[in-house]
């Protein structure tokens, strides 16, 4: 079976995935792009790498891990599409991995175990994320930076501090990975309101932890007129628990690692889009805002050749959203400061 007609059998329900085999170039004359994996033998970096491996937009996959890299890197590379692959293990090869990336995915860190909070998971991913970004900001100042690492309302603000600290922050270039939040929102709409999946659109705003996650049921397309208020509160909490229910379904042998890398890789092939000059990208992601009062928020934003060509405003909400917006605020704030104080710590 030929790659395209894979990478179609595979991903056939993503209208985002689908779009890669319908470009106005082949990906012969696509530019070559090189993709950093940071984190590639872990649960969501090992499909993460696969699914890059499959994008026809990347040239060049760096696959880094401190541990096991060598086998997942022997074992991506047999996939019979565009990239060459090369894996990096262990600290001293970081810089070789990141040198000359445009585009540096973190899965990196510890994930969710079930009773573990987003302040158990920053103990100690916070710390990994200063370090990786120290290297970013060292051997590719200029890429663009998908933040998966959790708690991403933290690590991301952890980012901007580290690259601020070496003169090469660009608030164009840091996202928070956001994308499984509207991957779960639209799941979890399609199936309430009974329409094709492929079909439908939710912006999801906020953060991306428990109430941070604002769903816009109000704004999902296409309308659907059979969803009571009660359905829209169920499906509003469904999308913020999503993580804890993988979690909890996984009994203690994992978090959503399938789900999460299936979002970091259509995140991912947006910003590849977006740097190849295609018009119109636009996906949610946590960034650098002024939307709101808080300095970082999630909230629909526009790709191109510079990473965020613009930062899109909330738009209409109903009046529950409008309180879950006022409820998620605190919380927000407390996360960016908590990351902002790490990250300044030393």
């Amino acid at each position: 079976m030929k790659s395209s007609a894979l990478l179609r059998s595979v991903l056939k329900n993503s209208s985002s995935f689908s779009s890669l085999l319908h470009r106005s170039y082949s990906s012969e004359s696509a530019p070559a792009r090189k993709v950093v994996v940071l984190g590639a033998a872990g649960g969501i970096g090992q499909p993460l790498s696969l699914l890059m491996k499959l994008n026809p937009l990347v040239s060049s996959l760096s696959l880094y891990d401190i541990a096991g890299t060598p086998g997942v890197a022997a074992d991506v590379s047999h996939v019979n599409t565009r990239s060459e692959v090369v894996g990096y293990m262990g600290e001293e090869n970081l810089g070789k991995a990141l040198e000359g990336a445009d585009l540096v995915i973190i899965p990196a860190g510890v994930p969710r175990k079930p009773g573990m909070t987003r302040d158990d998971l920053f103990n100690v991913n916070a710390g990994i994320v200063k370090g990786l970004c120290n290297a970013i900001s060292k051997y590719c100042p200029h890429a663009l930076v998908n933040m998966i690492s959790n708690p991403v309302n933290s690590t991301v603000p952890i980012a901007s501090e580290v690259f601020k600290k070496a003169g090469t922050y660009d608030e164009r270039r840091l996202f928070g990975v956001t994308t499984l939040d509207v991957v779960r929102a639209k799941t979890f709409y399609a199936a309430k309101a009974k329409v094709p999946v492929a079909d439908v659109n939710v912006p999801v705003v906020g953060g991306h932890a428990g109430i941070t996650i604002l769903p816009l049921f109000s704004q999902a397309t296409p309308k659907a007129n059979n969803l009571s208020d009660e359905d829209i509160i169920a499906l509003t909490k469904r999308t913020q628990d999503g993580g804890t229910e993988v979690v909890e379904a996984k009994a203690g042998k994992g978090s959503a690692t399938l789900s999460m890398a299936y979002a970091g890789a259509i995140f991912a092939d947006a910003c590849l889009k977006g740097l190849n000059g295609v018009p119109g990208v636009v996906e949610c992601s946590y960034v650098q805002s002024n939307v709101t009062e808080v300095p970082f928020f999630a909230s629909k934003v526009r790709l191109g050749k510079n990473g965020v060509e613009e930062v899109l405003g909330l738009g209409s909400l109903s009046d529950y959203e409008k309180q879950g917006l006022e409820a998620l605020l605190p919380e927000l704030k407390s996360s960016i400061e908590k990351g902002i104080k790490f990250a300044n710590q030393s």
